[in-house]
């Protein structure tokens, strides 16, 4: 059972987390986003334990051109729009269109998504913070930062080790307490 109080941030890989992922390519339309069974009450579960819900999601079938940043922010905001009917609130989701192969790259699991995170919400405090997601990057991330890291088992195969795990974020958002 993971402790949280006042003032703890969680984040949030997209896909493999929140929707259902697609192992062959990207998520490039509204009509190919199917939320995970459960992620939509588990968002309103973490609303009310943690300051801040943000999402932060590799993308770089931007980056390849297959996708537009129009079309990520038209798929964002149809998740957004679709987790406000169900009372769910993601405080900003931040991405990386980046390549891999880019030295320079802002992909997870390098820093710099939560550092802006920290910059935009003077309130981040990586320590009293949760990363979740489905890869070894995202846990990478997390830990790099010094969050507390949790993975969404799936057919992924992920060799970083996280705090936590969970075959769902709704079984996740169960596990968490709120003390003073």
């Amino acid at each position: 059972m993971l402790k949280v109080a006042e003032g703890w941030t969680i984040f949030l890989d997209r896909d493999g987390v929140i929707n259902k992922r697609n192992f062959e390519g990207y998520i490039e339309r509204i009509d190919q986003f199917s939320f995970l069974d459960g992620a939509e009450q588990a968002i309103v579960n973490f609303n009310k334990l943690f300051q801040y819900t943000f999402v932060v999601t590799n993308q770089q079938g931007v980056g390849k051109g297959i996708m537009t940043d129009r079309n990520l922010s038209e798929l964002h905001g149809y998740m957004l729009e679709e987790l406000k009917k169900c009372s769910a609130n993601i405080t900003k989701i931040y991405y990386s269109p980046d390549l891999k192969a880019n030295p320079d790259n802002t992909r997870k699991p390098k820093p710099d998504m939560a550092l802006k995170a920290q910059q935009e919400f003077g309130g981040v405090d990586f320590e009293k913070s949760v990363m979740v997601g489905d890869t070894d990057g995202d846990i990478a991330f997390g830990r790099n930062l010094g969050m507390t890291t949790v993975l969404i088992r799936s057919k992924e195969i992920v060799t970083e080790k996280a705090d936590y795990e969970f075959d769902s974020l709704l079984e996740f958002s169960k596990n968490i307490t709120k003390h003073a």
